[in-house]
């Protein structure tokens, strides 16, 4: 399934919801085989954040 555009908190969070549902299903994130569930959740939102064109640190302060 594709993923969704946009930079909202709702949907990088269902991006982040699709990926590891992907890791779930084919073990697989696109190309990549992430050794645990913890390191495919962090890869999901390394991804989503691409996608929306946000860089993390930016997402942290952005509530400040």
């Amino acid at each position: 399934m594709p993923l969704k555009s946009g930079k909202s908190r709702e949907t990088i969070s269902k991006n982040v919801k699709t990926l590891v549902h992907e890791y779930e299903h084919d073990g697989a994130i696109g190309a990549s085989h992430p050794a645990s569930k913890k390191k495919a959740v962090k890869q999901a939102v390394a991804i989503s954040m691409k996608k929306a064109g946000v860089s993390r640190q930016q997402k942290s302060h952005a509530g400040k």
